[in-house]
């Protein structure tokens, strides 16, 4: 891979909206830094992902450590004080936001305390579901379900309070004890999913929550931090994770990304970083999701999975395992993504082949139907075992 030299847009009104669909994020090269080279969070492709220009912050989250940090890291960003990062009625239920929803997501950074810290059973891609560091994302996935709570924007917020969390964790991973017995999520250590409302490696670009977490688990012996990212950030590299963190880098067809996953990273360098990841002390797997139905997708995960038999060195093929995820949609974000990227939606709603679905949050949204889910997950299988035997599935779902 080459180092970045360009990235989703120059700052201008333009490259922020609708001509930037189909843009990928700058594609990073993942070597490891000597102590004087320069972090990659202060190039000029990071700071084209991530043109800051307005914060809102909760007073408390704006005079902490790690809110001084980011206000330092954005020097002239217009500072707005809020009472709740929950209620900012410029960002939140204003519906013109919209046509500038990529725009908010580069633009407009949120700093907030985190009030509540609690660790939830997953079972999935996780033994536990960790309260997490942030929510919301600098990226803009079509098929994204967190902003499905948050109203007409989605940018990141910045939970300031990373102290409070760390020391949740770790009482937590004391009481767990050792794991009593293997399971699909790991043989051995208890896993905390440390990214499910954000990317952790965009977030790293922010701050240093990601890394302060990275450098937590790796003094807890019995567990694992795990984060599924779209986004190659080679200054995690040098954080020295001693094998306690897994990082899940998620792949979809090339075409479907450029589609669905805007400002992320190419899919090819998603891949391509995955042994410097390995080598860098990482555990690296993957996510084969979302997996969408349209016509070809059969052949196109095929081409995707010889390519990553292909290229892929045996040590990143020996450890490597892969979660399986089906679209999950929503009527609510159908209609938000109407506003801003309806070709997406051509994809994305299918109601003939989906059916309601209430998640475990007790929302309502929409997945495919039993029978049209169950074949594609038995194709999907099949394709693994034909072009990439030696990726395990964990599970899928």
């Amino acid at each position: 891979m080459t180092h970045p030299s360009a990235a989703p847009g120059d700052g201008s009104d333009a490259l922020f909206g609708l001509e930037a669909l189909g843009s990928a994020a700058p594609a990073a090269e993942p070597a490891p830094r000597s102590g004087t080279e320069p972090l990659f969070r202060d190039s000029p492709a990071a700071r084209r992902l991530l043109p800051v220009r307005e914060i809102y912050a909760e007073p408390g989250a704006a005079a902490s450590p790690r809110g001084r940090q980011v206000l330092a890291r954005f020097p002239d960003a217009r500072l707005i004080e809020v009472e709740s990062h929950w209620r900012i009625p410029e960002l939140h239920g204003n519906e013109g936001n919209v046509e500038r929803w990529v725009r908010v997501k580069g633009e407009t950074l949120v700093l907030g305390e985190r009030k509540t810290f609690t660790s939830r059973p997953n079972g999935r891609s996780a033994d536990w579901i960790a309260p997490g560091p942030s929510n919301g994302c600098a990226m803009a996935c079509a098929y994204c379900y967190v902003p499905r709570r948050k109203g007409y924007a989605n940018p990141v917020t910045v939970f300031t309070n990373i102290d409070r969390l760390i020391a949740h964790l770790g009482r937590h991973i004391a009481r767990q004890g050792p794991k009593p017995e293997p399971d699909q999520v790991d043989p051995e250590a208890w896993v905390y999913d440390i990214g499910e409302n954000g990317d952790c490696s965009v977030d790293a670009l922010i701050c240093d929550n990601t890394a302060d977490l990275v450098h937590a688990f790796a003094r807890w012996p019995t567990a694992k931090a795990s984060f599924a990212t779209k986004f190659v950030n080679p200054d995690l590299l040098a954080l020295d994770p001693r094998g306690r963190t897994r990082i899940r880098f998620s792949l979809m067809p090339a075409d479907d990304s450029r589609l669905l996953d805007l400002r992320t990273s190419p899919i090819a360098d998603r891949i391509a970083a995955a042994p410097d990841f390995l080598d860098a002390g990482y555990e690296v797997h993957f996510n084969l999701s979302p997996v969408v139905i349209r016509p070809g997708w059969e052949d196109d995960w095929a081409e995707l999975l010889r390519h990553l038999d292909d290229v892929l060195p045996d040590r990143v093929k020996r450890q490597a395992a892969a979660e399986v995820i089906m679209l999950t949609h929503n009527q609510e974000l159908h209609e938000v993504n109407l506003g801003w990227h309806p070709r997406a939606e051509e994809a994305l709603w299918r109601p003939g082949l989906q059916q309601a679905k209430r998640s475990q949050n007790g929302a309502l949204n929409v997945r495919y139907r039993n029978d049209v889910k169950a074949g594609a997950l038995e194709t999907l299988r099949g394709l693994v075992a034909a072009h990439a035997p030696w990726l395990r599935i964990r599970y899928a779902f």
